[in-house]
């Protein structure tokens, strides 16, 4: 267990504790402990390349500790009243089909290697950004309406493109017929 992973770990961990504090109202605390969840994935990564302690673990806890931290609170701002229900829907749908067809990959003995998509990077941003101001609102006090209004139609299109750019890959993937081996010629 490298120590990038533990931090991981620590970030999984922190996820049902600031859901806890959006469901209680404590705005603040949550987008604080949001932040600190962002810094120890800066540094997890840091680490593990800093110092060659990347693991095969650690590439697939990194990317599900984000999407947990993700989809989890969109599901508390969606629960909340505070993000509109289409919005939350898409974003956590995309990922479901995303890890449905990462599963359905391995099930039927085609396994997909998942590379983050320049539309997926820009996809997550936006949905943190989102989710940072959108706490930051209500820990702070200001108005989030305009903000959820501009910058869930940005996230909702992001997200469906993002979306449809990994089903197309994947798709493609799938009816490839030597089931994603690569060939004597190094050729999928």
């Amino acid at each position: 267990m490298s120590l990038p992973n533990i931090i991981t770990i620590g970030r999984i961990i922190l996820v049902p504790f600031i859901i806890w504090l959006m469901v209680t109202g404590q705005f603040l605390l949550a987008f604080t402990s949001f932040i600190i969840a962002g810094i120890s994935d800066g540094v997890d990564g840091f680490i593990a390349k800093r110092f060659n302690l990347a693991t095969r673990l650690g590439a697939y806890l990194d990317p599900l500790a984000d999407k947990l931290l993700l989809v989890s609170i969109y599901l508390a701002l969606g629960f909340l009243g505070t993000l509109p229900s289409l919005l939350v829907i898409t974003v956590v749908s995309r990922d479901v089909m995303i890890i449905g067809a990462v599963i359905l990959s391995w099930v039927l003995d085609k396994p997909i290697e998942m590379k983050p998509l320049w539309i997926s990077k820009i996809n997550t941003t936006g949905q943190i950004l989102l989710a940072g101001l959108v706490l930051a609102g209500l820990g702070f006090g200001f108005s989030v309406d305009l903000l959820v209004l501009v910058g869930g139609i940005a996230v909702g299109v992001l997200t469906i493109v993002s979306g449809a750019a990994y089903m197309r890959d994947w798709f493609a993937h799938m009816s490839n017929g030597n089931g994603g081996q690569k060939n004597s010629q190094g050729h999928e």
